[in-house]
């Protein structure tokens, strides 16, 4: 097996530290839609209809302090491609914390702040993955469980399946539509922890906004945040930290249903 090294920057720097970017630097240097568009236009904004993602449940979180500010992103689903299904936290902030630091050298690690200077992601998985089968479809016996934090949970039945508005598109459970089912009935636990939602945040930030339904961009046809009354009122409740200024006139989408071709690749 190839042994690759690994740079780990921070630990060759214990000692630098970086300033707090000042709130009248953060409006001039990095405003907060541009932020969200570039990241849109370098693909790591999430997209709801992710063509390797089956979509099953998101939220937005808003943090903010005096001169902070933070957009977090939790996106639950199946993507086929890493076996189980996870939590995606996306975080965009002007004051990133706990950057990921394995490398394979120093060139590697600064091309990528380079690219990322406000933006950072992780996986989380709240189902065993031992428990997972078959990473397509979900074959359980009446009598057999999975694992979501630590609670069993059983095979719903297709009757369980159309209260929770899904139709089952197979005589096999398929992975996507199970956890579409969890989404509807156990969304708190498929979502993101405090701990895992706040991982690349400083403590000192509040939480002042929590949405559970919001007017996301079509990024797949070219739209951006900036375009969008949506963020254009966050970024205002970001900056003024009035959360009254949320008054959005565009009905939420983020439903998976909004989003048929995820997942679709």
């Amino acid at each position: 097996m190839l042994s690759i090294p690994v740079f780990n920057w921070f630990q060759k720097n214990k000692t630098e530290t970086s300033e707090p970017i000042s709130h009248s630097a953060v409006k001039v240097s990095c405003p907060i839609l541009s932020v969200l568009d570039q990241c849109a236009e370098s693909f790591t904004l999430p997209m709801l209809d992710n063509g390797y993602v089956y979509l099953a449940a998101s939220r937005l979180t808003l943090f903010r302090d005096e001169d902070k500010w933070a957009f977090v992103f939790e996106i639950f689903g199946h993507m086929p491609r890493a076996l189980v299904p996870d939590i995606s936290v996306a975080t965009f902030s002007n004051a990133i914390v706990n950057r990921r630091t394995k490398f394979v050298d120093e060139e590697a690690y600064n091309n990528y702040l380079k690219n990322n200077p406000h933006n950072e992601s992780n996986n989380y998985r709240p189902i065993n993955r031992e428990d997972w089968p078959d990473c397509d479809y979900l074959d359980l016996r009446k009598d057999e469980t999975i694992t979501l934090r630590g609670k069993p949970i059983i095979r719903p039945t297709a009757e369980k399946l159309l209260e929770a508005g899904i139709k089952q598109e197979e005589e096999r459970l398929q992975t996507f539509e199970f956890c579409r089912y969890l989404a509807y009935n156990h969304r708190e636990q498929v979502l993101a922890t405090p701990e895992e939602k706040r991982y690349n945040l400083s403590d000192n930030m509040e939480e002042i906004l929590v949405l559970d339904d919001w007017h996301h961009p079509n990024l797949a046809f070219g739209e951006r945040p900036s375009e969008l009354e949506t963020f254009q009122m966050l970024r205002d409740v970001l900056l003024s930290g009035d959360v009254s200024l949320y008054t959005p006139g565009l009905s939420g989408n983020t439903h998976w249903k909004n989003w048929p071709d995820g997942g679709r690749m």
